[in-house]
C-alpha cells in the first residue's frame, strides 16, 4: 500500500516543482511520509503523507483517492486538503482550528507536513536569504503567526504517550525560523 501511494503521488505531482529550491515537488510528500514512518504512525497515515497534496494541487479528486486507497485514507487526506476558494487567512485559520480539534491521525499528518515545510524554508533561508519570503502568498509576520499557532494547538487533547517526538522538532524549527515567539 505504501509503494502504491508513493507511485500514485509521484505520477500526480509529475512536472511540479517546489517554490524556491525548484526540486521536484514529490520530494516534499516523500519527506512527510518518512517523518510519519519514523514516528511509527499507521500505514494509513503514512499513505496520507504521500497523498496529502494530491487533491489540493493536482487534477485528482478525493473520490480518486478513495477508489485507490479506501475511505479511511481518503478521509485523512480530505481533512488536510485546503479549500482554495477561501482567502489565505481563512484557509490557515481553518487549519489551526482543525489541528486543535482533530483526531491524532490528522494532527500527525498536518504537523509532519508543516515540519517539512519549515525545514525546507529554513534550508532556503540559509541558501538564498530573506528573499525566500517573496515566494509566499503571505508575508513573514503572517507566516510566523500561522506556524506558531499550529505549535500552540497541536498538543490539544493528546495524552503524553500519543505525542510523536517530531512535535518537539516542529516547535524548535518554529523558534529557529521565526525567532523565539514566546
Amino acid at each position: 500500500m505504501l509503494q502504491k501511494a508513493k507511485e500514485f503521488a509521484t505520477m500526480a505531482h509529475r512536472g511540479q516543482r517546489r517554490k524556491t529550491s525548484n526540486l521536484p515537488y514529490i520530494t516534499h510528500p516523500i519527506r512527510v511520509a518518512k517523518i510519519l514512518e519514523e514516528a511509527g504512525c499507521s500505514v494509513e497515515v503514512i499513505c496520507a503523507g504521500f497523498l496529502h497534496d494530491v487533491v489540493e494541487d493536482t487534477c485528482n479528486t478525493i473520490k480518486d483517492i478513495e477508489a485507490h486507497f479506501g475511505e479511511h485514507i481518503a478521509s485523512i487526506v480530505q481533512a488536510h486538503t485546503e479549500d482554495k476558494s477561501l482567502t489565505w487567512q481563512e484557509r490557515k485559520q481553518h487549519t489551526i482550528s482543525l489541528v486543535k480539534s482533530a483526531n491524532k491521525e490528522i494532527k500527525q499528518l498536518i504537523v509532519a507536513d508543516k515540519l517539512d515545510n519549515l525545514l525546507s524554508i529554513e534550508e532556503d533561508l540559509n541558501t538564498y536569504g530573506n528573499v525566500v519570503w517573496d515566494n509566499f502568498s503571505a508575508p513573514f509576520e503572517k507566516q510566523k503567526w500561522y506556524y506558531q499557532s499550529i505549535a500552540d494547538v497541536m498538543y490539544h487533547d493528546l495524552s503524553a504517550n500519543e505525542i510523536p517526538a517530531y512535535f518537539k522538532t516542529y516547535e524548535k524549527a518554529v523558534a529557529r525560523v521565526f525567532g523565539n515567539t514566546n
